[in-house]
């Protein structure tokens, strides 16, 4: 089996949360001299293995062992200082015996970790920590957590203590309160310790990822030769809006996660207050962010992929796309429930967007932001039905996400949607399902990415193979599929480069067209300028509500709204008045879109309503002119 730091060098690694936390949950009750929490791995291990089969079920891969706390000075104060070693024993055996059993019952493979944790406490470290870190490396954890420690000169302190211990596995040190001027020093003087890990603990969400946005930049993280460690609390002191808040919710924190992996980090947790239905949305944004990888066994000889000419049959948008014609999008979400009314509302949208004739398309969305909808393929079809079109007024395209079906189901519905006259398919990686506390437990798939679909989409079905390569059906009856090919592009991606790097991917897989998430500002959109004359980019335009909507919007990662458009809604008390000037924002940045001759637009609009159809008004007479 790989050890920690191999499979850390390979792999995102998830930590679990908080132990404390929970354990007050649990019992109603602080840790006190007749209630000591680093007791229970003796006296109660049913509490704590409770708590390990939690994390491991939401999806954790390192345990930290319940002994906090478990240090002599601490333990002297409630009576306990004579069973150090017996309850960092125990602590370590809960923990690799709450693996086993996963193992064993789910049929888990591993690897899967014990980290030795370590909290601060007063006094001379050699004599407070020893007899700690000598049990625990005597129990075999696979590394050191020195974690919430308040100075660096403490920290180091410690460090200094399990350097010297006989055996030592590798050390994670963690700061809680770090200097933000230097966090990149902090990291070089851990590195000089020989330190393996290093990060934040026990701070605000924002507050560690400020920590890891500078810390990434010192010269051991660029070269490898350190890893970067990040387990904040479930909140923190901000003020949102017109309120102050103190915690963040589960998919706040899955949300947090894939922006940790995406700066680079390789060591993800939590801690207070962070529990398992925060980790289960971290595991499950993690692995919306998995490298996928597929190769094509056993593939008979295959002619080439149909190209543009079979396409532009497809509809008003592929034929105008492959023109080289400027061409329009608008997403609409599918129903959520069974409202007629609200089903109405949906299907009218659309038919209003194609008599307008500023459309060419509707794309649909699949389960956006993780939330259950109507599937987009059952979406056309109502369309269809409820409007007569037996031949489609605008090319429907719903988006396709990897997080529901495994490669089978992906190659199955495709067929599918083939054979239902749904020809134009926008590949995403997609969020993972939103954990609510009513909604039964769901998880994601993620056997691809975006770009194995395009790459299996165009290299097999478009040329008429299946996904193992074989042809699609009997000898001489196996016409090939003939997908128009899309995908998506932050340009507001925290980690550029790779998502620049991501969509050259997506372009050699088979991508015909790419949409770009909502752009506020035209500046991060400079980085596709190199792409403009080999691919064609439809430029996102979001219609902003009102100001409430653009701050709820400015939280969500990958979205950046400028202070500008900030202040130009908050110069009006109405909600309405602000409406007006978000549809004027928004018409100004279509027109910029045309002006600018990007291949075409992506208008969205979550809200609905009327500003849709100015701004398509607004853009359709720049094309006019």
């Amino acid at each position: 089996m790989a050890g920690f730091l191999e499979t850390l060098r390979e792999r995102v690694l998830l930590c679990d949360g908080a132990t404390g936390s929970l354990l007050f949950e649990l019992t109603g009750r602080l840790s006190e001299p007749n209630h000591v929490y680093e007791s229970f791995n003796v006296e109660r291990p049913e509490l704590v293995l409770r708590i390990h089969r939690a994390y491991l079920e939401a999806g954790a891969r390192c345990l930290k062992t319940n002994t906090f706390g478990a240090n002599r000075t601490q333990l002297h104060g409630f009576g306990l200082g004579d069973r150090v070693t017996e309850f960092n024993r125990a602590a370590v055996e809960l923990a690799r015996r709450a693996i086993r059993e996963f193992e064993r019952q789910r049929g888990a493979t591993g690897p899967f970790f014990v980290l030795g944790s370590v909290g601060p406490t007063s006094g001379d470290a050699s004599v407070a920590y020893r007899e700690q870190l000598e049990a625990l490396v005597a129990a075999e954890v696979d590394a050191l957590l020195l974690e919430t420690f308040p100075t660096l000169e403490q920290l180091e302190s410690v460090v200094d203590v399990a350097r010297g211990v006989p055996g030592a596995p590798p050390i994670i040190a963690e700061l809680t309160i770090q200097n933000a001027a230097a966090p990149a020093d902090f990291v070089e003087r851990m590195v000089a310790r020989g330190v393996a890990v290093v990060g934040v603990n026990c701070c605000a969400p924002w507050d560690a990822q400020a920590f890891v946005e500078q810390a990434r930049r010192a010269e051991s993280v660029r070269e490898g030769r350190v890893y970067l460690v990040a387990m904040p609390n479930a909140g923190g002191f901000q003020r949102i809006g017109n309120r102050f808040l103190s915690a963040v919710n589960a998919e706040y924190m899955g949300r947090l996660a894939r922006t940790f992996r995406d700066l680079g980090l390789h060591l993800i947790g939590g801690c207070c207050e962070v529990h398992p239905q925060h980790i289960r949305e971290m595991h499950n944004y993690l692995e919306s962010r998995r490298d996928s990888s597929v190769v094509v066994v056993g593939a008979a000889p295959a002619a080439a992929p149909v190209g543009p000419e079979q396409k532009r049959g497809n509809g008003p948008f592929s034929r105008k796309l492959f023109d080289g014609q400027f061409v329009v999008s608008v997403e609409v979400l599918p129903p959520r429930g069974t409202s007629p009314k609200a089903i109405r509302a949906k299907v009218d949208l659309v038919r209003r967007l194609a008599e307008s004739g500023h459309v060419d398309a509707v794309d649909i969305t699949d389960g956006s932001r993780g939330i259950p909808l109507m599937p987009p393929g059952e979406f056309i079809h109502l369309i269809r039905r409820e409007l007569g079109w037996t031949r489609d007024a605008i090319e429907l395209i719903p988006h396709f996400t990897a997080r529901d079906l495994n490669t089978m189901g992906i190659q199955s519905r495709l067929i599918g949607y083939h054979a239902h006259r749904i020809h134009n398919v926008l590949f995403i990686t997609g969020d993972p399902p939103k954990m609510a506390p009513t909604y039964p437990r769901s998880t994601a798939v993620f056997d691809l990415d975006s770009i194995g679909m395009i790459r299996l989409t165009h290299s097999c079905l478009n040329a008429g193979l299946d996904f193992g390569g074989q042809p699609l059906g009997k000898a001489g009856e196996h016409p090939p599929t003939h997908f128009t090919i899309g995908t998506g592009f932050e340009p507001e991606a925290l980690d550029g480069e790779r998502e620049r790097q991501r969509l050259e991917q997506k372009w050699e897989a088979g991508a015909d067209y790419v949409m770009t998430q909502p752009a506020f500002r035209f500046e991060p959109l400079g980085c596709l300028e190199r792409y403009r004359d080999r691919m064609r980019i439809l430029v996102g335009v979001m219609i902003l509500s009102n100001l409430d909507h653009a701050r709820r919007m400015a939280q969500v990662p990958g979205v950046v709204i400028p202070e500008t458009i900030l202040n130009r809604l908050a110069a009006y008390e109405d909600p309405s008045d602000q409406g007006k000037v978000a549809r004027d924002i928004a018409v100004e940045q279509a027109l910029w879109v045309k002006r600018e001759g990007w291949a075409g637009l992506y208008v969205m609009a979550p809200a609905g309503g009327a500003a849709i159809f100015d701004v398509l008004a607004a853009v359709a007479e720049c094309r006019a002119r």
